[in-house]
């Protein structure tokens, strides 16, 4: 949030933070327009505006009559900007976290290779983790590199430490990523470390990322508890942003995302 922001914007914001770091509980009334108004000294316009955006959201109810009141909702991540797990999480004022089931050097098979633009069997580096927020299982994040770009996470501790941030600090800078949302069943190994039933449904996020040149560098396919996340795509009829739907193979609507 910028200070050129509109006040509904950031009254908005404000108010989510609230909800996300337990300043306004779950069940809670929300405070009154009357008491918003006078709290923050402005007019009814934007906290009416603010509140309006809240309850689009899901994140307050309440029938016509009726106090709104807060309603226990999964942390929303939007695609709007480029942004790493742990941004996200400190932005919502939640603690991330981070296990590092995997790390490793491997021959890339013919799909990664394709997706990495890379000829097959060309060494790759493949980081797998479990996500967490306020050290509860969120999402189980699998990532490829290229072996000349994730080098640098082999000997990193990843247990405590951003990829993202490590790359930067190599010199990789991911500036652009293409998104691919849809729902699959939770395998083994989600089963294991989500603590979910075989089958469970999931959230997953297969994403290529690109550098400043265009090139890809990194393939990603993150599966997340659908009751610890949202994902929150936003576009205007002044800046449209790419948005396709198309069939899955196992007739799951896909929603991509050029970002």
């Amino acid at each position: 949030m910028t200070d050129s922001s509109p006040l509904h914007a950031k009254l908005y914001a404000e108010m989510v933070h609230r909800i996300r770091t337990g300043v306004w509980q779950p069940g809670d009334r929300v405070p009154s327009e009357k008491s918003l108004v006078a709290e923050f000294g402005t007019s009814r316009g934007p906290v009416r505006q603010a509140l309006a955006a809240l309850r689009a959201e899901g994140m307050i109810i309440g029938r016509r009559g009726a106090p709104p009141r807060v309603q226990r909702t999964a942390p929303a991540q939007s695609f709007d900007t480029f942004m790493s797990f742990t941004e996200w999480a400190r932005e919502l004022g939640l603690a991330p976290g981070q296990r590092v089931i995997e790390a490793s050097r491997r021959p890339a098979t013919e799909d990664i290779a394709r997706e990495l633009q890379l000829e097959p069997d060309t060494p790759v580096v493949e980081i797998i983790r479990l996500r967490l927020l306020d050290d509860k299982p969120a999402m189980l994040e699998r990532s490829l590199f290229p072996y000349e770009i994730g080098r640098h996470l082999i000997s990193a501790d990843l247990d405590h430490g951003s990829i993202y941030q490590t790359l930067c600090a190599a010199g990789v800078v991911p500036v652009r990523a293409r998104h691919v949302i849809d729902a699959i069943a939770a395998h083994p190994l989600e089963v294991e470390q989500l603590h979910v039933s075989p089958g469970a449904p999931l959230l997953r996020v297969r994403r290529l990322a690109y550098d400043e040149f265009g090139t890809v560098i990194e393939t990603a396919d993150d599966r997340y508890l659908p009751a610890m996340a949202t994902f929150v795509v936003e576009n205007s009829a002044e800046h449209r942003t790419p948005l396709t739907r198309q069939a899955g193979s196992t007739g799951v609507d896909l929603f991509e995302r050029a970002g």
